[in-house]
């Protein structure tokens, strides 16, 4: 099947919309071909939450919802204004390469979102959804704990307190006194643990403020809701977040 780059795409409209030469077009995607992508969506993906930002250090961005039929992506729903990472966003530890002159890498407490292609692993929230779901869900509870400590067996994992031996100094409550948390997703960004390169990484509510979360990926209760509902375990959703320089590189297979 013929692959179709997101910089092919990007350019035939560009041309589509301004009196640019074919010649110069078809040059420009030539010198973009040569680019050896560091991400590749698997053929077995069907859905994708595709968020891009303007640049590596911005908080803001977009997430646009894209599924896969009879081999080709098309865009579903509108386009949700995001917010990530304080500090905008660091290569993550996921289903891509991370390129060898990297100069943005995802660290336990920098305030970056993770960049990359990842897994979900589950839905949550606090209480059971009232709405049908077709992705595994988990119900958390303020004794759980998502543990943020480099030193500790559990480091990027979700566990249960009151059942678990405690080896570690920091970590975060899993249900929170606002409503963060009501209704989330769990990235799974660094899923062998490798020691401070980042842990508890979601995609949950954001905060009325808009201002920059700790690394995860937030958006209105409305939308993730909208989101949770449209996920389909089967069709192996996966997130692909990156700035738009690193965007036009991939591959949509």
């Amino acid at each position: 099947m013929k692959k179709i780059t997101l910089i092919g795409l990007t350019l035939t409209l560009f041309a589509a919309c301004n009196s640019t030469p074919k010649a110069e077009v078809q040059k420009t995607i030539q010198k973009e071909a040569k680019e050896i992508s560091n991400i590749s969506v698997p053929t077995e993906t069907s859905q994708l939450l595709v968020v891009t930002t303007k640049d590596w250090s911005t908080k803001d961005g977009t997430l646009q919802r894209f599924e896969k039929k009879d081999g080709h992506w098309r865009v579903v729903g509108d386009k949700l204004n995001i917010v990530l990472g304080r500090n905008g966003l660091g290569w993550g530890i996921g289903l891509h390469q991370i390129p060898e002159d990297a100069m943005y890498l995802k660290k336990e407490g920098d305030g970056k979102a993770p960049a990359g292609l990842f897994s979900l692993n589950n839905a949550f929230g606090y209480s059971s959804t009232k709405f049908n779901m077709n992705f595994p869900y988990s119900t958390y509870k303020k004794t759980d704990h998502c543990v943020d400590d480099s030193n500790s067996i559990w480091y990027n994992k979700i566990i249960d307190s009151t059942s678990t031996e405690k080896d570690y100094k920091s970590f975060e409550h899993m249900k929170l006194k606002n409503n963060l948390y009501k209704y989330g997703i769990v990235v799974n960004h660094n899923p062998e643990q490798k020691a401070n390169a980042g842990s508890c990484i979601f995609m949950h509510i954001k905060s009325k403020s808009g201002r920059g979360t700790a690394g995860c990926t937030a958006m209105k209760e409305s939308e993730i809701t909208k989101v949770l509902q449209w996920l389909e375990e089967k069709r192996q959703p996966l997130l692909l977040q990156l700035p738009e320089v690193e965007m036009l590189k991939v591959d949509f297979l």
